[in-house]
């Protein structure tokens, strides 16, 4: 079906503000914070508890979907993002520097497990089908919040999304464990889901009315409303938060617990706070960091 031109230089313009907000896999143009000022210094201690291979390269290497603003997102070619300065950071503090490398999300665990990269940081959900698979630890909570369209022209109900077309990243938590529940309870009347590889294409999808409605970590939803420039809003309250975790091989638990370590070791010299505050995910923190399981 064909739209009227000025529909679709609309459509065209608002889905290149989302893309350049939430960042790409090609890179597109972003909206980044300044880095957090606060000093990190290097933890001799931590750095000798480092497997070798990383001690001798003098860098840790870090998978990551650079389409998930502001967790991760791209500004220019640089990837850049709340958890990519905190991860920064966290090497500084190994005494080692992060190198982040953007890959497709559903590859980061597979990449980790092959020893592609030393860590994935991803705005992962800790959950038991990931446990299956590989170590994590905690360093965030988030939830699940849905957006529409200005006005919600399309009516989307979350707690009866049944007929809709919903958009949603694939292979994250709301993917696999949140939009299935509610599409066995609708019957003859299905969701229409369309997963997106990038969370960046999900967000467009909406803005340009492929899309009803689409739902995505809590910061990530409420960042791509605020970059819209009105032209979406959010829909419903956040729900199931959870904690997110740094993806670590199962063969590497004194890795996962070095990590650990240097995460307690900035929370208690503030530049865990302060770079959650320079990204506005202050309400996102933890008080501990565990290695699960």
């Amino acid at each position: 079906m064909r739209i009227p031109l000025k529909a679709a230089l609309a459509a065209t313009a608002v889905a290149s503000l989302l893309l350049s907000a939430c960042g790409s896999n090609t890179l597109s143009g972003g909206d980044a914070s300044p880095a957090p000022t606060t000093s990190v210094s290097a933890d001799a201690d931590l750095n000798a508890k480092l497997p070798e291979a990383i001690r001798t390269a003098g860098k840790i290497k870090i998978g990551t979907d650079a389409s998930y603003a502001p967790n991760q997102f791209t500004e220019g070619d640089k990837i850049v993002g709340s958890e990519v300065d905190l991860f920064t950071a966290v090497a500084k503090k190994l005494g080692v520097e992060a190198e982040f490398e953007n890959a497709p999300f559903a590859t980061i665990i597979p990449g980790v497990t092959s020893a592609k990269y030393d860590l994935g940081v991803s705005s992962f959900t800790i959950n038991d089908e990931r446990l299956q698979q590989v170590l994590m630890v905690s360093y965030f909570s988030a939830g699940t919040q849905w957006a529409t369209a200005a006005g919600n022209p399309k009516g989307v109900d979350p707690e009866n999304p049944c007929g809709k077309t919903i958009a949603v990243q694939k292979a994250t938590v709301q993917d696999l464990d949140d939009l299935p529940v509610r599409q066995k309870k609708c019957g003859s009347d299905p969701i229409k889901i369309q997963q997106y590889a990038g969370q960046d294409t999900a967000t467009a999808a909406v803005a340009t009315g492929k899309a009803d409605a689409m739902l995505a970590d809590s910061p990530v939803t409420a960042y791509a409303v605020s970059k819209s420039g009105g032209k979406l809003e959010l829909l419903g309250d956040v729900y199931d938060a959870a904690p997110y975790g740094v993806v670590v091989a199962k063969d590497q638990q004194e890795l996962a617990q070095t990590v650990a370590d240097a995460l307690t070791a900035m929370k208690a010299d503030g530049s865990y706070a302060e770079i959650l505050k320079t990204w506005g995910t202050s309400g996102g923190a933890v008080d501990s960091f565990e290695v699960k399981p």
